[in-house]
């Protein structure tokens, strides 16, 4: 189940996300020039997914996952098909809302991250390691091939490859292998064989847990939800805002679009890095000591980026930054896993994603506002460096449970 969520998360995050900085300049220019248009499409994509977030996480603790998880890959297909025909920014908003947020919440990290929680108890953050090396890896490849594509043929028919890609290969992948929980066929999590009674003959399966239905507001009473909450959006604000600007803030300097492309690449390569070894760290060592690590990484690299303009030093910066980056999804995981159990982990990281929305989407359209009114991002991530400071201060308010909730 680790390689089929490693799959998924290739194409479900790696495909849009990575690769949106890319197309980022090239929609801009087709449709007026205005960079915070274009940073609201991933507004607009994120609001959906958040509003869609917990109803796709009680449906990923009731349904079997190949179902939710197959319906929101075609929702992704059709999304990149449509995005290839689109003519305006409105259509542009409605595709990318309609079917591009509503599908990577259904087939992305909450679902995969759910799929890998079920299968895995004592190795849950090395796994959830391996399968969110996905998102990287396709960030490793991704930007690489849409900058060629756009190039050779247009940003339009980038979008109609990705569309065929996963009508072809996504969708049957999961039909076909996902599995909802050991359980199903006769295993436990960690790969376990089943356990046998003193007759030698398999004892029964223990009936699935049905966790009582979760509220917002009963979650937001719990200290730790909180703290999560604040520290994974501030996080994922400046991730996002980077990952989505890099790409235009390079060729500002005069570096070409494949050039740009590479360096994304070297930032996406270190993530693979980084969700190995943090997926490893998180099963041994404490949950606020693996965090400081990844908010001085990405910090680091943040600050050699905005003060370089040397290619060498930007790749540097973006490999630590990269590095920190891929720790960021594994451990979102593994920390909520630890906290609130496997059987309500679906509910509770449903409602984390509108609980985090607001602090998360501002980052992207506000660096877009930045440059349109400046000529210039420095302001903005100026900002970022500072938002990481608040991430460490709430982090250290994470209380570490008694007991961890299986």
């Amino acid at each position: 189940m680790v390689l089929v969520a490693f799959c998924i998360d290739f194409v479900a995050v790696g495909f849009f996300f990575y690769s949106y900085g890319v197309f980022f300049k090239a929609i801009a220019e087709d449709f007026g020039g205005s960079r915070l248009g274009v940073a609201i499409g991933l507004t607009v994509t994120n609001a959906v997914g958040a509003i869609a977030a917990p109803y796709v996480g009680r449906a990923l603790d009731k349904y079997p996952l190949r179902n939710v998880m197959g319906i929101g890959a075609i929702f992704m297909a059709v999304g990149f098909l449509g995005l290839s025909f689109v003519q305006n920014e409105l259509q542009f908003y409605l595709v990318l809302g309609l079917f591009i947020g509503f599908g990577a919440s259904s087939m992305g990290n909450l679902a995969t991250s759910k799929l890998v929680t079920n299968w895995f108890d004592r190795r849950r953050g090395m796994a959830l390691g391996i399968a969110a090396a996905g998102v990287s890896l396709s960030g490793v490849i991704m930007p690489y091939v849409s900058a060629e594509l756009i190039e050779n043929f247009g940003w339009r028919q980038g979008f109609l490859a990705f569309s065929g890609f996963t009508f072809l290969i996504v969708v049957p992948l999961i039909f076909r292998l996902v599995i909802s929980r050991p359980e199903d066929v006769g295993l436990r999590p960690d790969g376990a064989m089943p356990l046998r009674g003193a007759d030698g003959a398999i004892q029964p399966l223990p009936e699935r847990i049905q966790a009582p239905k979760l509220r917002m507001m009963e979650l937001f009473k719990q200290h730790n939800f909180r703290v999560i909450v604040v520290t994974f959006s501030v996080l994922f604000c400046c991730m996002n805002t980077t990952l989505t600007h890099m790409i235009p803030r390079l060729t500002d300097y005069g570096y070409t679009l494949v050039q740009a492309s590479l360096v994304m690449s070297v930032c996406a390569g270190l993530g693979v890095a980084g969700k190995l070894s943090f997926g490893w760290l998180s099963d041994r060592m404490s949950v606020r000591r693996v965090m400081a690590i990844i908010i001085v990484s990405q910090f680091i690299g943040q600050y050699l980026i905005f003060t370089s303009v040397d290619y060498v030093m930007i790749c540097l910066g973006a490999a630590l930054f990269g590095y920190g980056v891929g720790g960021v999804v594994p451990m979102h995981g593994a920390v909520t896993g630890k906290t609130f159990g496997r059987e309500r982990f679906g509910a509770v990281l449903g409602l984390m994603r509108p609980a985090m929305f607001p602090i998360q989407i501002l980052g992207v359209p506000f660096a877009g506002w930045v440059f349109d009114v400046t000529g210039s991002y420095d302001l903005a991530f100026q900002a970022i460096l500072v938002l990481y400071f608040v991430a460490a201060l709430s982090l250290s308010l994470y209380r570490q449970p008694e007991k961890t909730v299986t």
